[in-house]
């Protein structure tokens, strides 16, 4: 790769990493390219070199967002032990919220955006969870793996409501 690619490479994730502050922090629709790129240190056009449109901004944002999750549960369903899975999961799910929140905060923002090229990154996001998860817990030989995978996939929300809402007491459970 030449510096100028790597470069390049490194203003695109800059561009992103901004994106998901400012998204998270006034929301997709008080947000601006400008605002994106000041955050980034950059000028507004600049940005366009890379983003056509702010939802096609978004949409990569997104695409990270879920990118970073599906590879967590991969790393923890390829070396955990069976009896162990769902607490990994969960445990590396939390791991995310808590080192990536303005991205948890971005999906939920995202699941109320109508846009068709958005309604399809948040639909794909959840159909590649939901179905990481289920084949793990089908060739693991879980009990009921659909209604567990819901279950899972239902706490995950939870989790999220209780980190934006800052009610953790919504994520007590008995030992």
């Amino acid at each position: 790769m030449t510096k100028n690619s790597s470069t390049s490479v490194n203003r695109r994730v800059d561009i992103v990493s901004a994106a998901i502050e400012v998204f998270a922090e006034i929301g997709y629709y008080r947000a601006t390219t400008a605002k994106v790129a000041e955050r980034a240190q950059i000028s507004q056009p600049y940005v366009f070199r890379f983003f056509s449109t702010k939802e096609a901004l978004l949409q990569e944002a997104l695409e990270v967002s879920w990118t970073r999750i599906l590879e967590a549960f991969r790393a923890v369903i390829e070396t955990v032990a069976p009896d162990q899975l769902e607490k990994e999961l969960v445990d590396a799910y939390i791991h995310i919220m808590k080192s990536y929140q303005n991205e948890t905060l971005l999906q939920m923002q995202a699941q109320t955006i109508k846009e068709d090229m958005i309604a399809e990154v948040m639909q794909k996001g959840y159909r590649d969870v939901h179905q990481v998860v289920l084949e793990a817990f089908k060739r693991l030989g879980f009990e009921k793996p659909y209604e567990r995978t819901m279950i899972f996939l239902a706490r995950g929300m939870l989790c999220n409501i209780s980190m934006a809402l800052s009610v953790p007491e919504l994520m007590l459970v008995d030992e």
